[in-house]
């Protein structure tokens, strides 16, 4: 298959608090149809996170996550990866609750411990909606994303039991070598799916030096068997994206990451992220892949043997 470019929209994420954009999706319902429209827009995968309806916390309810991953399932041929990331604080056995009751084609792996510092977000608010914001984004100053060696074997152990491919999330160069390791042990099969991700605190920053070392890099540690993608968080969505694909990568997009079109222009929705890189691409001569193409790509099980039926 010529390369074909995999869109990844993540949806709403766990990062941005309600206070910050009115645009959010929070429910059930808007979380489905955002994501519906993101796959119209031309999004082959999105990525998905749930928040509690009321007050947008986010939450590893797999019986919210049911609900939207139905919606979707029935209304779009979209493949569907579900967060094991989850909301900062949920243990590894949170975080796998939906994995285990709906058995998604993907599911996101980070694939190392990091301090995930949100903090400095918390001075750019000047009122926020609801309780639990301020003290969310204040306690990443003495937090640690914990993911052991232990806690990446179990995840592992139960993704393969499911049939869920993992999408490895690299927030540094490291955690290129822990999914190295591995790939030695039989842990995961080729090709192996990788989310290069820039611009947390805690983590490697955007640059175009940075992409090209941790492309180089896999490179080195995995030769041909493993695809990636760019995720690079606020203003550099668009630019280190770009670049991503030019150099033969996928791209990840969505209000997740990135709340904002352009400087000082809030985007309104998912979809309006994915059509910005859809032009981007095809100004570019590059085609954005379908579903099915990458579900070929990353040689998944297919929507019909997930648990969303």
């Amino acid at each position: 298959m010529l390369h074909r470019v995999i869109i990844n929209c993540a949806i709403t994420g766990a990062i941005h608090i309600p206070s910050m954009s009115p645009y959010l999706p929070i429910t059930p319902e808007q979380i489905a149809e955002e994501s519906i429209a993101a796959a119209e827009a031309g999004a082959a995968t999105v990525h998905l996170h749930a928040r509690v309806p009321e007050t947008g916390q986010p939450t590893p309810d797999p019986a919210l996550f049911k609900e939207f991953c139905q919606e979707i399932h029935r209304k779009s041929q979209v493949v569907i990866c579900i967060t094991t990331g989850g909301g900062l604080g949920m243990t590894p056995e949170e975080r796998m609750e939906a994995v285990m009751a709906l058995k998604p084609e993907l599911a996101s792996l980070n694939m190392g411990s990091i301090n995930f510092g949100l903090f400095p977000l918390k001075d750019r608010i000047r009122e926020f909606k609801y309780e639990w914001e301020a003290p969310y984004l204040e306690m990443t100053k003495d937090f640690v994303f914990k993911n052991t060696f232990y806690d990446m074997e179990r995840i592992l152990a139960i993704m393969k039991d499911n049939g869920t491919k993992p999408e490895m999330e690299c927030y540094d160069l490291g955690h290129l070598y822990n999914a190295a390791y591995w790939a030695d042990k039989g842990a995961i099969d080729p090709p192996f799916w990788f989310q290069f991700i820039f611009g947390i605190m805690g983590g490697i920053q955007p640059s175009v030096d940075n992409l090209v070392h941790m492309r180089n890099t896999a490179d080195k540690l995995f030769g041909k068997d493993y695809q990636w993608s760019v995720l690079a968080a606020g203003r550099h969505q668009f630019n280190l994206c770009t670049v991503g694909a030019v150099m033969g990568g996928h791209v990840r997009v969505g209000l997740e990451d990135n709340l904002y079109l352009g400087k000082g222009q809030l985007a309104k929705s998912n979809a309006e992220a994915v059509s910005k890189m859809v032009r981007i691409l095809k100004e570019l001569s590059l085609e954005p892949a379908t579903p099915e193409e990458a579900r070929q790509i990353l040689r998944l099980k297919g929507k019909e043997a997930t648990g969303f039926c």
